[in-house]
């Protein structure tokens, strides 16, 4: 999937975006929420400025653009954000709170971006398949702006943003079901229909 889509991992308080196309992670949302958690539990907040600039900072993140390229990205504009490689974002949980680290670590071993990637990509799959089955090509947008609203209901959430892997590998199931169907059925009303169904009874 090409696109790039912030996804929103929830995170103590809050939520921390991630890019589903490098994987990396927003640090301003991890300085927000950590240090609200650090003040609730009355410790003072991390400064970010400190930690870049320490030397041992300096050695790790050299090594890192050895291994991997560019590891922090800034991003211009109003909030100017800054989005971190996984490792890093590891790095700067830990000096907020090691207490941090189990819920971070899942992170790095999770497939929620490979998930959401596929998901982008079966969902092409089954728009092109439904497409050619369509009888009324002219509203064609409008009966697909209401399939991903049945598929949404079927999975139950309201952003994909904030899916989890089990709800987006249900969303792939439902559009490679969708797509076969169209193919056999030839008929898009039955082919969603089933395809939904023969999703949720897995």
């Amino acid at each position: 999937m090409k696109t790039e889509v912030l996804l929103r991992r929830k995170f103590l308080n809050g939520e921390i975006r991630q890019s589903n196309q490098t994987g990396f992670l927003n640090v301003n949302d991890l300085l927000l929420y950590g240090n609200q958690w650090r003040i609730m539990n009355h410790m003072k907040t991390f400064d970010y400025n400190s930690w870049y600039n320490s030397s041992s900072t300096k050695e790790f993140l050299k090594e890192m653009e050895t291994h991997f390229g560019k590891v922090i990205i800034s991003k211009k504009g109003k909030t100017g954000s800054r989005f971190v490689h996984p490792f890093v974002f590891i790095d700067i949980a830990l000096s907020i709170s090691p207490e941090l680290k189990i819920e971070v670590y899942s992170w790095i071993y999770d497939e929620l971006v490979k998930y959401r990637n596929n998901s982008g990509d079966s969902y092409k799959k089954m728009c092109g398949a439904l497409y050619i089955y369509c009888k009324n090509k002219s509203k064609f947008s409008e009966g697909i702006t209401k399939t991903a609203k049945m598929i949404k209901s079927a999975v139950g959430i309201s952003d994909w943003q904030t899916a989890n892997e089990e709800q987006l590998r249900l969303r792939d199931r439902i559009h490679e079901n969708i797509a076969l169907l169209s193919d056999i059925f030839r008929d898009n009303n039955q082919a969603i229909r089933i395809g939904i169904l023969k999703a949720l009874k897995k």
